[in-house]
């Protein structure tokens, strides 16, 4: 029996049971449910539940085999296979019974616990009926034991933020049969080699918050998550655990007819109900009932002005006299700039792949601010923390809760910001990529020229408790100007018109900035170099690119586009989609992804192809682009 983890210097050191102690340098939670607990012991964070889970296996059933394929009814919550000649039937159900708040019992190992009968016959008799000979069997046995669950349903995976050479693998979320074995080999290459062989955005233990751990979150959260094995519509959110953050404009905007998403426990508008309608949701994988809406919030937005609560994101200051030093050598760009420049980045490793994706606004000689997306806060912190010695005069801190975002963005944005503070907001006074404190009302904000949505627009970073303020004399004003709430779905069409990169999801620690299109913001001529430098050169001259980030637009305006659809090239398949959504201005789905072609991608290649996306087994044609469909040239946003 594990009772306790040995650390040394920030670093797991080894593991003390009841039979004595053993010396490891690596550690490795593999421990299931037991996960959670055992990381409690090291001071980590394992954010995983148990729930009841159910099945029942029949008697044999004439014509029952183990070639009989297995069955999944996501309509019934319910999987099917052959067992010991009867019928096996599992459920997920879409409102679960939490088990365990008090911790797994001692002994408890894999068992049986009390049935709520009265919560699942009702599944049990719907499923039955999909397979009418299964009625009439009889019932060899009927089981009811524990599995765990992570609150978003990814798995839990990679080295833990709060200690060195710590590796959790575990929150397989009931699949851990079919995840076991491509989960322990690249567990095994994370360590080995000292980086993950895949994509992590999905699976590293490093993207939930620690509050995420806490025994109400989880015991709440779990309720609906037995459900989201089989329900899988696009932006489905949560209903259980909400309302963990909010920003102080949450209620103005409630008010205002704003239908909430959450992230990382924020609540962030996703889109505005008109007056009269309530705000919910009808999912579909056709056009939701949202979809009218949010054209009118991105019609505003490329004709007159929006006002977009962006709170969420992450914020950091990078503060001290070696702050330039130190944060110049992480960001592959230069951020070595006068006062008040802002510099788009990303961060890469030492293979020359990205960390992280963000905008850094130097406020004075030694003091960075850094914005960046906030499903990757813990990342960056740990991040920042394991490339800036100990010994450095540089001081990391998190203000993300300090400041509201008001993102004020469109053609009319300058006329709104005019008409309500001192400061010139010209083109020539307050160019593009540059940040000036500016007066609105009685509040002093931080105003950054920068966009993700393809427009001329401000980011205001308004302190918490001014953010009121700050917003009541937004709205006021901008009733001249034709100002408009728009949400986080608005935001996204917009910027997959112009083809703006989403980190976590176009681009990841797998990705090369060259081949993403993001060759222009790596200053390889900066002095000092930066993290994965040489690595990055040694890339450039390997040979040509394997695959390239291309932009596409379908030709019919009907179908839509999520992510993840086949991309076709001449017929032949050549990659899939990262991100997807409705372009209500270029008239047509968007989706952005890569083409990959191991002979090389160059741009002769992406012309002379022609493309198809794959939309539910059929394929549409699609034009292909490069650069941005949208203001190709970033005219608009530097207007």
């Amino acid at each position: 029996r594990v009772t306790g983890i040995k650390k040394k210097n920030g670093r797991v050191c080894g593991v003390i049971t009841n039979k004595g102690e053993i010396e490891a340098e690596y550690v490795v939670n593999c421990g299931g449910m037991w996960a959670h607990e055992l990381g409690k012991m090291a001071g980590v964070n394992v954010p995983l539940h148990a729930a009841e889970h159910y099945y029942l296996i029949t008697e044999p059933i004439e014509g029952m085999h183990p070639g009989l394929p297995s069955v999944e009814d996501p309509e019934l919550f319910a999987y099917y296979r052959e067992e010991m000649g009867g019928l096996m039937l599992g459920l997920f159900e879409p409102v679960a019974g939490p088990w365990g708040m008090g911790g797994i019992p001692d002994g408890f190992s894999f068992g049986e616990i009390q049935p709520d009968w009265d919560r699942l016959m009702p599944y049990v008799e719907k499923a039955l009926e999909r397979i009418p000979a299964a009625k009439e069997a009889g019932v060899h046995k009927f089981f009811c034991g524990p599995e765990s669950f992570t609150p978003d349903m990814g798995t839990v995976m990679g080295e833990a933020p709060e200690l060195k050479n710590y590796f959790v693998c575990a929150g397989l979320n009931s699949l851990g049969i079919l995840f076991g074995g491509g989960a322990g080999q690249i567990l095994a290459q994370w360590i080995v080699d000292g980086y993950p062989p895949v994509d992590t955005s999905g699976i590293n233990i490093d993207r939930f918050m620690p509050f995420e751990n806490t025994p109400k979150f989880l015991h709440d959260r779990t309720v609906e998550l037995l459900g989201w094995q089989y329900i899988s519509w696009p932006n489905l959110q949560p209903e259980t655990a909400r309302n963990v953050r909010k920003s102080a404009i949450y209620d103005r905007l409630l008010e205002a007819g704003a239908y909430y998403g959450q992230s990382v426990g924020w609540e962030y508008p996703d889109w505005f109900a008109p007056q009269g309608i309530e705000a919910r949701v009808e999912y579909s994988w056709g056009r939701q009932n949202w979809f009218e809406y949010v054209a009118a919030e991105h019609q505003a937005c490329r004709e007159d002005v929006i006002l977009m609560d962006l709170t969420h994101m992450s914020k950091f200051l990078v503060q001290g006299r070696e702050a330039k030093k130190y944060l110049n050598q992480i960001c592959a760009n230069n951020v070595a700039v006068p006062v008040g420049k802002i510099v788009y980045t990303q961060w890469l490793n030492e293979r020359g792949t990205i960390e992280a994706d963000m905008t850094v606004t130097r406020l004075a000689d030694d003091c960075f601010y850094l914005v960046l997306v906030d499903a990757a806060h813990t990342h960056c912190k740990t991040w920042l923390q394991n490339h800036i010695p100990p010994e450095a005069h540089v001081f990391v801190t998190d203000v993300t809760a300090g400041y509201n975002i008001l993102n004020v963005q469109g053609p009319k944005s300058r006329q709104l910001l005019s008409s309500l503070t001192s400061a010139d907001v010209s083109n020539e006074a307050f160019p593009y990529l540059t940040a000036q404190e500016i007066d609105i009302g009685y509040a002093l904000v931080n105003a950054l020229r920068v966009t993700y949505v393809g427009e001329l627009g401000w980011e205001l970073h308004v302190p918490t408790d001014f953010t009121l303020h700050v917003f009541d004399a937004l709205v006021e004003a901008g009733a001249g100007a034709g100002l408009r709430h728009a949400g986080f779905q608005a935001l996204d069409t917009l910027r997959l018109e112009k083809a703006y990169r989403d980190y976590g999801h176009d681009i990841d620690n797998t990705d090369y900035p060259m081949e993403v299109g993001l060759g222009s913001f790596v200053d390889f001529e900066k002095p000092g170099g930066f993290i994965g430098k040489e690595a990055l050169i040694r890339h450039k001259e390997s040979g040509p690119y394997k695959y390239r980030f291309v932009q596409f637009l379908l030709n019919d305006p009907e179908p839509l586009l999520y992510g993840g659809e086949p991309i076709y090239r001449d017929g032949a398949r050549v990659g899939y989609l990262s991100a997807g959504g409705y372009g209500h201005t270029l008239g047509a789905a968007v989706g952005l992804g890569c083409v990959e072609n191991e002979d090389g991608v160059s741009t002769d290649f992406i012309k002379s192809g022609s493309y198809e996306i794959e939309v539910a087994s059929q394929r549409f044609p699609a034009k292909a682009s490069l650069r941005p469909m949208y203001d190709p040239k970033g005219i608009k946003v530097r207007s």
